[in-house]
């Protein structure tokens, strides 16, 4: 590992100094770019307009034209939280501007696939609706609009992926609105924005619609922001660049969590996980809500988080928050021996002390489908290589095809590499989508061997040594009058995440003493320029010299009613 400080602008942070900003904070939001206090305006009134959104106008005249017709309106859902937070907003925001006939579909990971097949399509006509709503899913659902389309349903595709190519022309479905930052002519500035921030904007455009028909005035009209706690719990769990308007919308939702304004669903998740609402930060979002909502897509079945999200009733919400948090629990066994032995397999592919391939495939019998992708980002959190998982598909009729999940490092966009590797191996992939750090494919069984090869070939091609090398970005070394609790919760307050990290510090340190706990992390005490500190570094064993660099998180921990500061140990150059 190779311990980067970033570069931090020092007129920037004088800039920002001088408009009010805290010295350590001014310094970390120079490091992350931003420029001047406007960016850090989390106001609602600084949000990006709707009208900016290519597509959402139309999408408000679609949906108040049904909306004043009384027709059945159905929102066909994505099995992730993402999906499952913009399905609870389009419902609970449809309900709020008068829509009274409304319902929902959610795939089935294994039966159905991802996306909006002719099959689902089918299902929302037999349910006798009349506008058919993607979100989180449908820009590449060319045949299954298509299909919508042919049964008489209109179509209003919600979504953030990225469109299909052909060749070099980008495929888009015939759908009668398509409302997605990232098809062609959308000049909306946030590119990263979560398929339920773009639900939440068509929301926005459809009051403002609604309003000039006169259906209701502005003093009077529906208050959307009680949406924002699920709005931040989806942009935050699905890991889209924070951006200024993403963080916005997750800041505006953590202030309303934080006030007791959520739904009982996301109270009871809450509880469920042992965490506090009042003090609620995108840690809890994005590692202790968002996987409990994830499970049910992945083992069980989406309309559990989904019901979760829509129930006002306390008691049953605390009830599908308790399920949801068992069936995590049955998630988290099966991911631990499922990475047990891909790591095994793993450790195979190359002789101890030698490089790993450049690219990793790995396949059992035995994997779930549902934890593949979980399973990818640990093999590569551990090598530091792109890294795609293979489970056989339980879908019936599809029993010899493998469903893989990857996920990639900086410099090797995974989707990209898809597209390449379908060109130049025609017919291997049956079916493929995704990002450029996280992506998804299914291929026959007798493939594998050819995929794996093909992905190792473009892997050699596109990496070098140095994006090969684990490069951890860190803040530099930390002044020791900054380890104060209450800076530490100063910092948890802020929004940090992808694309705007949580501050990491970095520099030398003295390690006092150190000894395994819960047998796979070490507890250390350590010295930082000559302070005693506590430490402890999750899911390492390995024993660190007496002097060392580290990379750290600061936390903070109680103990007998006093509160102190913690690291939480990132990585180390040894």
């Amino acid at each position: 590992m190779k311990i980067t400080p970033r570069e931090i602008p020092p007129r920037t942070v004088w800039t920002l100094e001088q408009a009010g900003i805290h010295p350590l904070l001014a310094r970390l939001y120079a490091a992350r770019g931003v420029l001047g206090t406007d960016e850090l305006d989390d106001a609602l009134a600084k949000l990006l307009p709707p009208a900016t959104l290519h597509g959402a106008e139309a999408a408000a005249r679609l949906l108040a034209d049904a909306i004043a017709q009384n027709q059945h309106l159905c929102v066909v859902a994505d099995y992730d939280c993402d999906g499952a937070t913009a399905c609870a907003v389009a419902l609970r925001g449809l309900r709020l501007l008068g829509a009274r006939n409304i319902s929902y579909l959610v795939p089935d990971r294994v039966v159905d696939g991802y996306g909006l097949t002719a099959a689902i399509a089918q299902r929302v006509a037999d349910r006798g609706a009349q506008l058919l709503i993607t979100v989180d899913n449908g820009i590449a659902s060319i045949e299954g609009v298509a299909h919508a389309r042919q049964l008489g349903l209109q179509v209003l595709v919600t979504d953030h992926h990225l469109p299909q190519l052909q060749g070099d022309t980008v495929r888009l479905p015939d759908a009668n609105v398509i409302v997605n930052p990232n098809q062609p002519d959308c000049a909306f500035a946030s590119k990263s924005m979560a398929g339920v921030g773009v639900m939440f904007y068509v929301l926005l455009a459809l009051r403002s619609e609604l309003r000039q028909r006169g259906v209701f005035q502005a003093t009077e009209q529906p208050k959307l922001d009680r949406l924002l706690p699920l709005v931040a719990l989806g942009t935050v769990a699905d890991v889209v660049r924070l951006d200024a308007n993403n963080r916005r919308l997750v800041a505006q939702g953590l202030k309303r969590i934080r006030a007791g304004v959520l739904p009982p669903g996301l109270a009871g998740l809450f509880r469920a996980a042992g965490r506090q609402s009042a003090s609620a930060n995108t840690f809890d979002l994005g590692f202790a809500l968002g996987p409990r909502i994830n499970a049910a897509g992945r083992l069980a079945d989406m309309t559990l988080g989904i019901e979760c999200l829509l129930s006002d009733d306390a008691a049953r919400a605390d009830e599908l928050a308790h399920t949801l948090d068992s069936i995590n629990r049955e998630r988290r066994v099966i991911e631990s021996d499922m990475r047990e032995q891909a790591m095994e397999i793993v450790a195979g592919l190359f002789d101890a002390g030698d490089e790993p391939p450049p690219a990793i495939c790995v396949f059992d019998p035995d994997f779930h489908e549902g934890v593949v992708g979980i399973v990818a980002s640990r093999i590569k959190d551990q090598w530091h290589r792109p890294v795609f998982v293979f489970a056989a598909s339980q879908a019936p009729g599809r029993e010899h095809e493998l469903k893989g999940s990857g996920r990639s490092i900086a410099g090797f966009h995974l989707r990209d590499a898809l597209d390449l590797l379908a060109k130049r191996h025609p017919g291997v992939l049956l079916r493929f989508g995704g990002h450029a750090m996280a992506a998804g494919c299914t291929i026959h069984e007798d493939a594998l061997d050819t995929f794996e090869q093909g992905l190792t070939e473009i892997a050699q091609e596109w990496l070098d040594a140095g994006t090969l090398t684990r490069q951890l970005q860190t803040d530099g070394p930390l002044e020791p009058h900054y380890l104060r609790v209450d800076l530490v919760d100063s910092l948890h307050k802020e929004v940090w995440g992808q694309g705007f990290a949580a501050p990491t510090f970095s520099e030398e340190v003295e390690v006092v003493s150190q000894r395994l706990v819960g047998e796979k992390h070490l507890q250390l005490k350590l010295k930082h320029r000559g302070q005693p500190v506590d430490g402890i570094w999750f899911g390492h064993t390995t024993p660190l010299p007496p002097k060392v660099t580290l990379a750290f998180r600061l936390d903070a921990e109680e103990w007998n009613g006093v509160r102190k500061v913690k690291f939480l140990i990132e990585g180390a150059e040894l």
